[in-house]
Order: structure tokens, then C-alpha cells, then sequence
């Protein structure tokens, strides 16, 4: 998201439904009193060790290709100590902290007052070190317990003056930052006076499955049968409306394939929230049932939701939860988020006790257990190009660890009127949006585009050392930032560089708004009526974009490819970059220089890597069995 927006924007053609719009209005409902940290550990070996472990589960020519480990056994390998784990909980317990130890022994969730979790930390506060930034948190523990410890997440300190109290200091730290979910919403409506398979086609799964070949594995009786989905979220769903969709669409499925776990805040307060007001985090996570859920209708849906209406825990704290509750329960061998607490820049920053490197390190070490455990992870890169917020010359949202899936998004071939002028794509290219606005969304600088670029944390991973256009980027200054918007420049140059650490995205898909897909929700919208702000029972249909929609539908593939395999894919990337080197790659890659960039890196022709669409985009047949022949 750009800028830190608290209000519901509504533009013409867009809608921007700002997360932290949803977080204000749903804390008035919210009575949690108490704060939800967590804690990740280093491995018990090296984490070299743990690395070449989760290279080896994907090398044909390892030992332990495919001896994939269940949490109880890589707490064995690579978990802290059960002498360890129980030292720390009896140092919390003496707090009044109830601690849990996610299976693994990698990380640990903390719950508490916030009084009581300061005292255990001895928390202190820190004022911002720069103007603009926010303040941060020191703390200590006895150093028999602190020197394995490579983060703690979620933990705020009260500012220190006789006025304040620790609930609206917290309340005010908690709420200052936004969670990146915005995702393009258009005016239009799909038509639903058509059969469900001509709307699936036109938009929905049908539309994805046609256009990478995943129809084959259809018809080889392949529908994600035994396999789940874990979809990591901030908000619950009304399952009812994932119901209507799958109606429309023609899917057999029942709700009682969705479930749902509740993490940070109770059941109660989850649902209290949904019904209080209609916000972007549950059209977020609806978009995300509904895209993976109609590609793999059989499987079914975990809903892991860290919600974060609760003021006194952050949003890195709350995506961290239901990501490592995901993965330490092992029930889903491909999970999916469309959510991000924050940029990678220090001064957009959104945790408190644990710097943007240190949360960076423990979703890396979090992300290893994943494909230890033989899980594929799915990450959308962003909808607004290489920049989410102005701060920096170029950031994305946190994490763009190397043991994801970083999908980005493209365009599907189109010709419209629209705003007066024709618009023709006449081929499929990277997303990259700077045609199409009205005259209403170029005045306020809203340009769709992929995420993609160059992580500012993590540096090249093996698997993309020495791929053709990695590290080495074409890119050509469409946009300029003034005035506080993003415009289009009036005379744009092509920039040739290079990088030197983890290339984004890896694979891409179709995510532009005007090519986009169906969602159904309902709830609540509000309506301003003299000084009153009145909440008005809504049902939508709508057409949305964005790789929101992308994620979680590679999800919903990667289950329809594990519903014929004996053993999970598992971890994708060190696999598909090997493929996409072969005479025969599943991957249409991009590489056109001209119209087909994403806001500003472009295709680099003959090359076989970019970062406005990664590899390109997928024939999942193809890459079925390319995975089937490792296995073999």
C-alpha cells in the first residue's frame, strides 16, 4: 500500500479499501486486553547445516531427496533443546506469561498482559532515532536464555510519562501502520446471468486453468483431492459467501471443507470484528479462499488467521503466528499469503522490538522448516510495482525470503474501450499498467503494476546464481514521484543496471484488474449521513486484480499436482530454475523490452529471467511432469 492511509478511499474505477481503515473501526468493537510476541530461535546446528538439509530434500542426486521431516523430528535436527524450551518457560511462567512452543522447537508464542510481558523483558522504551520513524523497544533477558535467540517480535514498551497508560501508548504503536493487502477493485460487475462454465471462464478458475494448462490434470481425475491449503490471513471470512461463489461457478464443494483457526485473538472477537464493518482484510482473505478453493476443489481450506484488531499486538507478530502455527501443525503442503506487515525499509518499519533484518532472519529460518517439512510457499509480490511506499527507491513487502514462491503478475491479451481510447494487449506481458487509469486515478498516482525487483535483505540464492538475466536488469523510468503522488513522466529513459541479491519474483500469472477475476462478499460498508457514520448490510459481486488472486491460485495448482503424487513437490525454487534452463521448460518467459514491463523493470529479450515476471508464466502440465520425473 502506499502511504499510510486510515480513510476508505473511493475512486472511480478503484476501489482502495486501506487495512488500517478496518483495524480503527474494528478495535471499537475489540475488548482484547492482552498482547500476543513471539520469539524464533537459532538452529541447534549451523544454518548452513539447515540450508543444505532443505536443498537436499529437492536434489535427485541427495540421499534425502524427498526424506521430508515431520516438526517432531527436525526438532530433533535442527529445534533447540527440550531443557532449553522448558528453561524459557519457566522463566515466563514466574511473569504470568502463558508460553507455547510451536512443534519444531524453532520459535515460541508468548500471550500476556502487556504489563506483564514488559516486566519479563524489561522492556524500555526508545524514541524514534529519526523524524518520521516510529519508536522502538529495547530489552533484556538473562543471558543464559538471550543467546539463542535471533528475534522477538511484537514486544512495546509504554512511553514513559505519568499520563499515559500501557493500553494507549501500545494502541497508538499497534495502529500506526497499515497491513499491505490492497488489491485493485473495479466498478464493474461480472456478468452471473451466464452458465457456471462460461463464468468460470470468463472469471474464474476456468479462465486460469485454460490459460496454463492445467485443464489436462483435470482430466486425469485431479482436483486436489487429500491435500489442504493453508491460507495465512488477519481476518476471518463469511463462509456463506465462498459458498455463493463456488455456486456460480459451478464448483461441488461444501463449506465444511473451510476451517478455521483462530491465534491471536478468540473466536468471538474474530467474528465481532467481520460483522462490524466490511474492510479490506476480508475481501483480502475471501479473494484468496475463493482463487485457491476454485482451482483445487476438492481440497480443502485452513484458514490460519492472526488477526490483528487486537491494538496491542503488531502486525509482524500476527502474520508470524499464523504463518509458524501453519507450518508446525504440517497439515497443509502448500500455504499462501497475500498479506505483508511492511516494507523492507527501516523507517516504514512496523514491529518495535525486532528490526526489519532481524524479522527478515526468522521468517527465513521459519520458511526453512516449511520445505524441511516438504511445503511449498506462496507469497503475492505486490500490486503497485517495484515501490509500495515512497520512501525508498525501490522496496517490497517483508518477506522476500528465498525459500518462497514470489509470484508476480501479468496481463492477459485484451482489446477495450475504455476512457474514450482503445486499449489492445495483443499478447500476454509483464503487469505494468500505464494506459488504462481514468483521469481520476492519473490525478491521485494509482498504477497497478507486479511487484518485482531486488530484495534489500536477502542475497542471491543458489538456484539463481547463473541465471541469464539474473542480476542484470533492463528498466525504463515510467513513473516520477512529486508532490506527494506518483506521475507519469513526460520524457521516461531506459536505465540498464545491475544487483547483486534475491531476484523477485520467480513466476507470474494473470493479475491485472482488467483482466481480472470474480469475488463475491458481503458485510457491512459504511455511509456518512450528517455527523453519523451509518453501517449499511452490503452483497458484492466484483472484478478485482492483482497477485492476490495469483498466489493463492498457484496454491490451488500446486494441490491439484501433489493430488497425484505419492510425496509433496516441496520446496519449488531450486527445481523450477533448473527447469526453466532446459530445452524443454514448462516457463513462457517475457522477455520483450517493449510494453511489457511492470511500472519500471521490463522483459530483457533472450534472457531467461526478469524481474517484472520471473521466470514467466507456467504450463502446469508440463511442469507436473517435470516434477514427476525428478521424483522418478
Amino acid at each position: 500500500m502506499r502511504g499510510k492511509s486510515f480513510v476508505i478511499t473511493a475512486l472511480s474505477g478503484l476501489m482502495v479499501l486501506g487495512a488500517s481503515a478496518a483495524i480503527g473501526s474494528a478495535s471499537q468493537a475489540a475488548t482484547v486486553k492482552r498482547t500476543v510476541v513471539n520469539m524464533t530461535f537459532k538452529p541447534s546446528t549451523s544454518e548452513a547445516d539447515l540450508s543444505n538439509y532443505v536443498y537436499d530434500t529437492v536434489d535427485p542426486t541427495s540421499p534425502n531427496h524427498h526424506h521430508y521431516l515431520t516438526p517432531s523430528e527436525f526438532a530433533d535436527k535442527f529445534g533447540q533443546s527440550a531443557s532449553y524450551i522448558q528453561s524459557f518457560k519457566d522463566y515466563l511462567n514466574k511473569y504470568h506469561i502463558r508460553s507455547y512452543a510451536y512443534p519444531g522447537n524453532l520459535a515460541m508464542k508468548l500471550t500476556a498482559t502487556p504489563k506483564n510481558m514488559q516486566k519479563a523483558f524489561n522492556a524500555k522504551y526508545v524514541k524514534p532515532a529519526k523524524k518520521g520513524y516510529e519508536a522502538t523497544t529495547s530489552y533484556k533477558l538473562p543471558g543464559n536464555l538471550s543467546s539463542k535467540v535471533v528475534a522477538v517480535i511484537g514486544l512495546y514498551a509504554q512511553k514513559p510519562t505519568k499520563k499515559a497508560t500501557a493500553k494507549k501508548t501500545t494502541k497508538k504503536a499497534a495502529s500506526s501502520h497499515a497491513l499491505m493487502a490492497d488489491l485493485p477493485i473495479s466498478n464493474q460487475q461480472p456478468n452471473t446471468n451466464v452458465s457456471a462454465n462460461t463464468f468460470s471462464l470468463k472469471y474464474g478458475a476456468g479462465k486460469f486453468a485454460k490459460a496454463y494448462q492445467l485443464h489436462p490434470l483435470y482430466q486425469k481425475g485431479l482436483q486436489g483431492q487429500g491435500q489442504r491449503i493453508g491460507i495465512i490471513t488477519v481476518s476471518d471470512i463469511h463462509d456463506g459467501d465462498v459458498a455463493t461463489y463456488w455456486k456460480q461457478s459451478g464448483i461441488d464443494a461444501n463449506v465444511s471443507q473451510i476451517h478455521h483457526h483462530y491465534l491471536v485473538n478468540p473466536k468471538a472477537e474474530v467474528q465481532k470484528s467481520v460483522n462490524y464493518l466490511l474492510g479490506s482484510p476480508q475481501t483480502e482473505t475471501t479473494v484468496d479462499v475463493e482463487s485457491a478453493s476454485s482451482v483445487a476443489p476438492k481440497a480443502d481450506i485452513d484458514l490460519y488467521i492472526g488477526d490483528d484488531t487486537n491494538p496491542n499486538t503488531s502486525d509482524p507478530s500476527a502474520i508470524y503466528t499464523g504463518t509458524m502455527s501453519a507450518i508446525s501443525d504440517n497439515q497443509d503442503k502448500q500455504l499462501s499469503s497475500s498479506f505483508s506487515a511492511a516494507p523492507e525499509v527501516t523507517a516504514d518499519w512496523g514491529d518495535p522490538s525486532a528490526t526489519v533484518k532481524q524479522t527478515s532472519d526468522a521468517f527465513n529460518l521459519m520458511y526453512e522448516q516449511a520445505a524441511a517439512q516438504g511445503i511449498t510457499v506462496f507469497q503475492a509480490s505486490g500490486d503497485y510495482g517495484p515501490v509500495s511506499q515512497p520512501s525508498a527507491k525501490e522496496n517490497h513487502g517483508l518477506s522476500t525470503s528465498p525459500y518462497q514462491v514470489l509470484v508476480g503478475g501479468t496481463t492477459l491479451p485484451y482489446q477495450k474501450i475504455l476512457n474514450n481510447k482503445v486499449i489492445t494487449v495483443s499478447k500476454e506481458r509483464a503487469w505494468g499498467d500505464t494506459y488504462a487509469q481514468t483521469a481520476n486515478e492519473k490525478q491521485m498516482g494509482i498504477f497497478g503494476g507486479s511487484g518485482g525487483g531486488f530484495s534489500a535483505l536477502n542475497p542471491t540464492p543458489r538456484y539463481q546464481q547463473g541465471v541469464s538475466g539474473v542480476n542484470t536488469f533492463r528498466a525504463e523510468n515510467l513513473l516520477t514521484y512529486k508532490n506527494g503522488k506518483f506521475t507519469l513522466t513526460k520524457h521516461p529513459h531506459i536505465i540498464f543496471g545491475t544487483g547483486n541479491s534475491r531476484n523477485i519474483p520467480d513466476v507470474a500469472g494473470n493479475a491485472d484488474l482488467q483482466t481480472g477475476y470474480a469475488t463475491y462478499v458481503t458485510g457491512k460498508n459504511p455511509v456518512l449521513k450528517g455527523k453519523k457514520v451509518l453501517r449499511i448490510p452490503s452483497t458484492k459481486w466484483l472484478i478485482g486484480g492483482g497477485t492476490s488472486y495469483t498466489s493463492p491460485q498457484m496454491a490451488g495448482a500446486n494441490a491439484v499436482m501433489n493430488s497425484g503424487r505419492q510425496t509433496p513437490i516441496g520446496f519449488w525454487n531450486p527445481q523450477i530454475y533448473k527447469f526453466a534452463q532446459e530445452s524443454d521448460s514448462p516457463f513462457n518467459v517475457l522477455d520483450d523490452a517493449d510494453n511489457n514491463n511492470n511500472l519500471y523493470y521490463t522483459g530483457q529479450p533472450g534472457k531467461i529471467y526478469n524481474q517484472a515476471s520471473g521466470l514467466g508464466t507456467i504450463n502446469f502440465t508440463q511442469l507436473y511432469n517435470k516434477f514427476a520425473n525428478e521424483t522418478n
